[in-house]
């Protein structure tokens, strides 16, 4: 079990299509007192995504910043993984640290939620939420899948009235791996009512 001071809860989201303009609308909404760590794996190619994290944090109360390896996770933090690189989340000595790796695109992108996923099914955490939004494709559905056999683990999807593409959230909800279907605008709400508050 996490000690006191250690991360206890962390959420992980996936966009693709439509990502960066969604996500204007569910992180601001995020308070900055959240009890959890959260990662976004938007796909975008190297270079693009510090920007997007830039902007983010202009108007967000939520700290939000662009993943660097090495990175030990802390509640409040919104980590954006790096375009280009997967990232995979590690523990030593009691803390989730952000691993960027160069392994090949998987489902077509790179970074891939998929990987994200996969690299907590041994994790000590005891809150994991996973929230797939907009975007074409499947990424996300094989990575909960994997992650729910070995986890209890939480899961929120776009609904299809919200999303630009519903591609991804839909995939995932057609294989019975969704916990709660939500909207844009309450996103954000439903991930506060899970990990709560500091």
């Amino acid at each position: 079990m996490p000690k006191l001071g250690e991360l206890k809860h962390l959420v992980v989201i996936a966009s693709s299509t439509g990502g960066p303009r969604s996500l204007q609308s569910v992180v601001p909404r995020l308070p900055d007192n959240l009890d959890a760590a959260v990662i976004i794996i938007q796909h975008m190619p190297s270079g693009f995504t510090n920007s997007l994290a830039q902007r983010l944090d202009a108007i967000s109360s939520i700290t939000v910043k662009e993943a660097q390896d090495g990175d030990i996770l802390h509640n409040g933090i919104v980590y954006i993984a790096k375009g280009g690189q997967h990232l995979k989340v590690i523990e030593e000595k009691h803390q989730c640290k952000v691993s960027l790796t160069d392994e090949p695109p998987r489902e077509g992108v790179k970074p891939c939620a998929n990987y994200t996923y996969e690299s907590l099914c041994n994790s000590n955490l005891q809150t994991i939420v996973c929230v797939v939004m907009t975007g074409m494709g499947a990424d996300g559905t094989m990575g909960i899948r994997n992650l729910k056999r070995n986890r209890n683990i939480y899961t929120i999807t776009q609904d299809k009235e919200s999303s630009i593409i519903y591609g991804m959230p839909k995939m995932v909800a057609e294989a019975g791996l969704t916990d709660k279907v939500a909207s844009l605008t309450e996103i954000a709400d439903e991930i506060t009512k899970k990990v709560g508050v500091q």
